[in-house]
This record gives structure tokens, C-alpha cells and sequence, in this order.
């Protein structure tokens, strides 16, 4: 009997998991790391770790924005910081480092800027040599959109330093 108990609780774990909607399944602390560390990767950066103490941080001020969902900085805050919003489905963890990884395309590395003006200081964020302890939230706002947060500790992105 308790062999078919394991069993019975294996499939019904197994069940409920392939009905959590994909985008639940791209909001992991894992799907933060591996999407960072592809990009870190792609330009020989080491691995970022995930960090219980800047996920707090990032969870903090995620709450604090779910009421307004504005796209606001924190201030006076020890780490690094990446911010995307949007609406429905879309609006993952990884779908919101897929946004600031996208920033590669504005990024020259010879002259150490963003070409034509385009942005790609989240790019550059994500790929810092030195920020190696990662912490991440994603709330919905009262408006219906979600709010993500990426929070880097070392912060990066210091005027006139190549992020790697």
C-alpha cells in the first residue's frame, strides 16, 4: 500500500506540473540564472549565483510597485538594477532578461557605448564581470501588467569601465 501511495503522489505531482502554464515556468530562480549565464557565456563571463538576500531586496521593491507598476528605479539601493513591465503571458522572468539581453545589438564594445543612442545599459548590467550574486521578483500590478526586478550585486555599469 504505501509503494502505491509514492506512486499515486508521483503522478498527481507529475499532473499538476504539466498544467502550470509555461509562463509560470519561466519565473524560477533557475530561469533567471540561466538566461543571465547564457548571455554571461556568450562573452566569456563567468556564472552568476543566485542570492537569497537580493532576491529579498528585489521582492521588497517589486511590492512596492505593484500598485502603480511605474518604471522607477529604487533609490539609494546597494545593487545593480534591471526593470521591464508588461502585460499578459508575455511578461516573464526570462521573457524580461530576453528584453535587456536584446540590448547586445546597441552595444559597441570598441567604443564602450551604446551606438546611435539606442539603450543597452541592461545588457551591459547582465554581462558585468563583476557582479556575480543575482536576486529577481516578478509581481502583478494592480493594473493587470507584471513587474520584474533584477538586482546585481556587485552593481555594474560604471562610467568609462567595460562591463567585460
Amino acid at each position: 500500500m504505501w509503494y502505491f501511495g509514492k506512486i499515486s503522489l508521483a503522478i498527481f505531482c507529475a499532473l499538476n506540473l504539466a498544467m502550470v502554464p509555461s509562463s509560470q515556468a519561466q519565473n524560477s530562480p533557475q530561469d533567471y540564472l540561466n538566461t543571465h549565464n547564457a548571455a554571461r557565456s556568450a562573452v566569456g563571463v563567468g556564472e552568476m549565483t543566485w542570492d537569497n538576500f537580493v532576491a529579498e531586496y528585489a521582492q521588497n521593491y517589486a511590492n512596492e510597485r505593484s500598485q502603480d507598476c511605474a518604471l522607477q528605479h529604487s533609490t539609494n539601493g546597494p545593487y545593480g538594477e534591471n526593470l521591464a513591465i508588461g502585460s499578459g503571458d508575455f511578461m516573464t522572468g526570462k521573457a524580461a532578461v530576453d528584453l535587456w539581453v536584446g540590448e547586445e545589438k546597441n552595444y559597441d564594445y570598441d567604443s564602450n557605448s551604446c551606438a546611435g543612442g539606442e539603450m543597452c545599459g541592461h545588457y551591459t548590467q547582465v554581462v558585468w564581470r563583476d557582479s556575480v550574486r543575482l536576486g529577481c521578483a516578478r509581481v502583478q500590478c494592480t493594473s493587470g501588467s507584471w513587474f520584474v526586478t533584477c538586482n546585481y550585486d556587485p552593481p555594474g555599469n560604471f562610467n568609462g569601465q567595460r562591463p567585460y
